[in-house]
């Protein structure tokens, strides 16, 4: 069949009508979107439509094609030649959150493919690339191809995107980012689900995060944006499902690259904190029920902590770092991995129990020792970061340790260490301490 001979663009009066609440058709969205990608539809048009956008928002068919769209901006990856059910996770960002990196593993042991596709840390929050290449020599920017080779063989990689997928996203998301047009629902949708379509996957888990440390700040604004997310995942043909979760404090005691990477090969070996190992487990359940291999809940968790306890996961995340060029000693001896030579300590300043602990301070700060990143282009310190000795719930007196700082440059310390102090409230009244888990949407 020919293809379409695309017509010029009335840019303009798409704007207007979609400044006005008016709806855009399938075939304007994708014209609109391979006309940005040519250069017909300039980058001040396409800011102009993001911010009608962000005022009046777009319905479900519109968000469909717009996800459709960007995915097929780029190369679609075809994995039809593995026999396999095919699942990703993709979690919206927070502080602590090394979860993708034990996750991963523990669902291929169960016989899932999982081609997980990450990113960078960028402001307070980190990223799974970063924390991955803490461990020496692991390579994140596998080619399509390799990455293809490596699902069939070891049925995990964890890379980072590739410049030929969904490149409309990255090019959009600039001008969002810009044009204070990032927090539109349709438009995050979008920008998550095409990456993720563009994968190969069959189905896709979203843990959507709410709370001071994440992106949606209120329940309802979250449970929006999961609804959203599930409904336009499944109109465009994928088992999508979403776990709201609590960030309201770091997740685990590490905040920082290798910190975190150690923390997350602990719950490998069984071990690690009991809030990281319950989001981790509850995910890779809802994976498992999502690639259709279990049924009920109690099922998947038992398929889970079988993985866990006889090996298997630890044995697959072996698997993954030695194809992807790490050391895999690593993952057996996970203090292998240094942190940063210069630190600081914090201490209580009351007695009484710790009532918060600020994830949106601890990011900052953590992001003030080198650990993170205000610009795309920086380098970050792999060791740096910050080790927790407390959670929220537990009783301290004055005097007692509730964190250390590492950085490699000392004049970092004085500045985040005083900004982790302000993190903590210490009140009388022992606080109630709920699960991570706030609800499951799957439609």
């Amino acid at each position: 069949m020919a293809k379409r001979k695309r017509q010029p663009l009335a840019v303009p009066e798409l704007i207007a009508r979609k400044r006005e609440g008016g709806k855009l058709d399938e075939q304007e969205i994708r014209d609109l979107i391979a006309g940005f990608m040519d250069g017909s539809v300039a980058d001040y048009q396409m800011s102009a439509l993001a911010m009608a956008v962000f005022f009046r928002g777009m319905d479900f068919d519109e968000t469909v094609a717009m996800t459709l769209a960007i995915r097929d901006s780029g190369k679609v990856v075809s994995l039809d030649h593995i026999d396999a059910p095919k699942v990703d996770k993709h979690s919206t960002g927070g502080v602590g959150d090394k979860v993708s990196i034990c996750l991963a593993p523990i669902v291929a042991a169960c016989g899932v493919v999982v081609p997980m596709m990450s990113g960078r840390g960028l402001g307070h929050t980190g990223g799974t690339l970063d924390k991955l290449e803490a461990i020496p020599g692991f390579r994140v920017d596998l080619s399509v191809r390799e990455f293809r080779a490596q699902l069939r063989k070891t049925g995990c990689a964890l890379i980072g995107q590739t410049g030929d997928l969904a490149p409309a996203d990255k090019r959009l998301y600039a001008l969002r980012d810009v044009t204070g047009t990032v927090e539109s629902i349709p438009l995050i949708t979008s920008s998550i689900l095409s990456k993720k379509l563009a994968e190969g996957i069959d189905a896709l888990v979203l843990d959507v995060k709410v709370g001071r440390g994440a992106f949606m700040k209120t329940e309802p604004k979250a449970r929006e944006l999961a609804r959203c997310l599930v409904r336009v995942g499944r109109l465009a043909g994928k088992r999508v499902s979403a776990l709201l979760t609590d960030m309201n404090a770091p997740i685990g005691y590490t905040i920082g690259n290798a910190l975190e990477t150690t923390e997350a090969l602990e719950v490998l070996h069984g071990q690690g904190p009991d809030d990281l190992r319950e989001l981790t487990y509850e995910l890779a359940g809802e994976m498992l029920r999502a690639a259709g291999m279990v049924k009920t809940k109690a099922q998947a968790l038992r398929r889970v902590e079988s993985a866990v306890l006889d090996g298997t996961a630890l044995e697959k995340m072996q698997q993954i770092v030695d194809a992807q060029g790490g050391d895999p000693r690593v993952v057996e001896e996970p203090n292998r991995l240094a942190v940063a030579r210069h630190r600081s300590t914090c201490v209580a300043a009351s007695s009484g129990y710790v009532r918060g602990i600020g994830p949106l301070e601890l990011g900052y700060a953590s992001m003030g020792l080198g650990a993170g990143r205000s610009r795309a282009e920086e380098e970050v310190d792999s060791g740096a970061g910050i080790r927790l000795h407390v959670q929220v719930g537990d009783q301290v007196r004055v005097g007692d340790e509730l964190a250390t700082l590492y950085t490699s440059e000392r004049a970092r310390l004085r500045a985040a260490t005083s900004r982790v102090a302000t993190s903590f409230r210490i009140g009388k009244r022992r606080p109630l301490v709920r699960s991570r888990i706030i609800e499951t949407i799957r439609r």
